[in-house]
């Protein structure tokens, strides 16, 4: 595994990568910088600065599809749910009621909140896009301001 933290726009990020693809994005605070270093062997790769390259080019509002290699992990429920926003097209949003439809279970919507919650790939794998039955925000790894921005970026004005 390879990992490297970067500075970008919404903060310092910590991206891993194994031989397949893109593993995690996560956030990193700022007083645990030295910590992370410290703890994982940071070696930056062709891979981490080309998923680097692309989400400064998303959050700048040049990059609208990420084309990076993915090795997600997660439950067989989680990759269909995971799938289903990866076809969430920039500058929409969808409910978590209808991606649990699209997964074929109606019924599914508050398990593909916690699909959602346990998504590794923040913004590569848009769960921003996914909002409540009433249009409302609910829920987002790096906070309610951070999906905000995110979804404004893509010119989606969310009630908040």
């Amino acid at each position: 595994m390879k990992r490297f933290i970067y500075k970008t726009k919404i903060g310092l990020l910590l991206i891993s990568a194994d031989e397949i693809g893109i593993t995690n994005i996560d956030f990193v605070n700022e007083s645990d910088f030295n910590e992370y270093s410290n703890k994982y062997n940071m070696q930056e790769t062709a891979v981490l600065k080309e998923a680097k390259k692309q989400l400064d080019e998303y959050l700048k509002g040049s990059r609208q599809v990420f084309n990076l290699p993915l090795n997600l992990k997660g439950s067989e429920f989680q990759m269909k749910v995971w799938d289903v926003l990866r076809q969430i097209p920039y500058g929409e949003t969808w409910t978590y009621k209808k991606v649990a439809e699209k997964i074929g279970n109606p019924k599914a919507s508050r398990a593909v909140g916690m699909a959602n919650n346990k998504n590794p790939l923040m913004i590569v794998v848009p769960c921003h896009r996914v909002i409540g039955t009433n249009g409302k925000l609910i829920g987002y790894a790096g906070g309610l301001d951070l999906k905000k921005r995110l979804l404004e970026l893509e010119n989606i004005n969310p009630l908040v």
